[in-house]
């Protein structure tokens, strides 16, 4: 079967609109800040947050982006964009593949709960067929060496155990189109050496990889196109090499 994973943007914007926000000069400047985008008002009663705007990009099966800026620049309103979390307030936006996004390992798990009970929690947050989940179990439980303590509650957890248990579960999943927030680097020494192999595998069979990230190391390595994000617009788009430098002022 042909790969098809594609992501195109035509013009999108987001916005997003502030109720009952004060009009002091000190309040639009911290939400400026905040955000990153540029701040309107078009009416009395509301403020707009323009946190992307006219953004316009072709992403291609096989293609590996990174996406640069600095806090409030754009890239955690990009990347739920193309997690199809938020949509486009104006523009459009066409994501073909099945999305995973590893924003946040920790989403949906319960404390109460047990180690094993979060993994079926968390596993259908995933898009897990529950079917798949059990046949998986044993898997993740082997991942994270948790065994003799899967089926107490996760809250007595350590958090480095927490924290494994996580990435076990959220990585057990093979993407068409990954997206993350920097790089999952979790646990003690000897769990971070196997949570890296497990992750440059996953990075690996993925069709489209979305990496936002402040390290220059860590995008050069690992993609092959770099987004520049400046105040919710698309400052540049093209190969990391060419652009690389450019971001991080280096010769």
């Amino acid at each position: 079967m042909n790969k098809i994973a594609n992501i195109v943007l035509e013009e999108v914007s987001i916005d997003f609109p502030i109720h009952n926000a004060s009009s002091s000069s000190l309040k639009n400047k911290v939400l400026s800040r905040l955000t990153g985008g540029l701040i309107d008002r078009p009416y009395d009663q509301h403020l707009i947050v323009h946190a992307l705007r006219n953004v316009s990009l072709e992403i291609k099966h096989g293609d590996r982006v990174g996406i640069v800026g600095h806090n409030g620049s754009g890239k955690t309103t990009l990347l739920r964009l193309l997690s199809r979390i938020y949509h486009p307030t104006s523009g459009y936006a066409n994501i073909k593949g099945k999305v995973t996004p590893l924003i946040n390992i920790s989403l949906g798990i319960n404390p109460e709960a047990t180690g094993r009970e979060n993994i079926i929690l968390r596993a259908a947050l995933l898009g897990i067929p529950a079917s798949e989940i059990k046949q998986l179990m044993e898997e993740i439980i082997d991942f994270t060496n948790l065994h003799h303590y899967i089926d107490v509650p996760f809250r007595v957890y350590s958090t480095g155990m927490q924290l494994r248990l996580a990435f076990a579960v959220s990585t057990i999943i093979k993407p068409e189109i990954l997206i993350m927030d920097e790089w999952l680097a979790t646990g003690d020494n000897d769990f971070k050496d196997k949570a890296n192999l497990r992750l440059k595998k996953i990075v690996d069979d993925s069709e489209i990889l979305i990496l936002a990230s402040h390290s220059r190391e860590l995008i050069k390595e690992n993609c092959n196109k770099l987004i520049i994000l400046e105040q919710g617009q698309v400052k540049a788009f093209g190969k990391t090499d060419e652009l690389i430098n450019t971001y991080f002022h280096l010769g």
